[in-house]
C-alpha cells in the first residue's frame, strides 16, 4: 500500500494589514515632520521638559505651554528587546523585530524599531540614525539603523 506524501504546510501569510498610526490634531505636526524627513517634538515652555508622544499638556508639569522643536536624527540605543515571534501574522515579514528605546542626542527618548542590522548584533549604547519609512498611506514611521 502506498502512503500519500504529507503535504508541506505553506508558510503563513499576513492575513490583515499592519496597524498604522492615526494622526490626531495634536499629533499631526509630528507626522507631518516625519513625512518631510524631519523629527519634531514638543518641548514645554514652562519647565523645558521634552514631551513625546504629542499631547496637549506637559507630562512633567501639566503646563499647556508646549511648542514644537526640530531635533537631529542621531542617538544611542538605551534599551531593546528582540521579538522572535510575530505578535500577529501581519508582522511575519519583520521577524525577528528589534524594538528599542533610542535616546536622541537632543535628549528625548523614543520607542522605535531598529532595522538594517542582524538582531543578534544590536547592543545597548550603539549609535543609530533616523530612517524615515514612508508608507503607501501617507504615514511615515520613524525607525533607526546603525550610524
Amino acid at each position: 500500500m502506498t502512503v500519500p506524501a504529507t503535504p508541506t504546510p505553506a508558510a503563513p501569510t499576513p492575513t490583515a494589514p499592519k496597524p498604522r498610526p492615526v494622526p490626531t490634531p495634536t499629533s499631526q505636526p509630528f507626522w507631518d515632520a516625519l513625512r518631510d524627513e524631519r523629527i519634531c517634538m514638543q518641548r514645554c515652555d514652562a519647565c523645558n521638559g521634552w514631551v513625546h508622544y504629542p499631547r496637549t499638556r506637559c507630562s512633567h508639569c501639566l503646563s499647556d505651554r508646549l511648542s514644537w522643536h526640530e531635533l537631529g536624527g542621531t542617538g544611542t540605543i538605551y534599551t531593546f528587546s528582540v521579538a522572535r515571534q510575530p505578535t500577529t501574522a501581519a508582522f511575519l515579514d519583520e521577524t525577528p523585530q528589534v524594538i528599542a528605546v533610542v535616546e536622541l542626542d537632543d535628549g528625548p527618548r523614543v520607542t522605535t524599531t531598529i532595522i538594517g542590522i542582524d538582531a543578534d548584533d544590536v547592543q545597548v549604547g550603539q549609535r543609530v540614525q533616523a530612517v524615515f519609512d514612508h508608507g503607501d498611506d501617507g504615514i511615515t514611521l520613524l525607525r533607526f539603523a546603525p550610524a
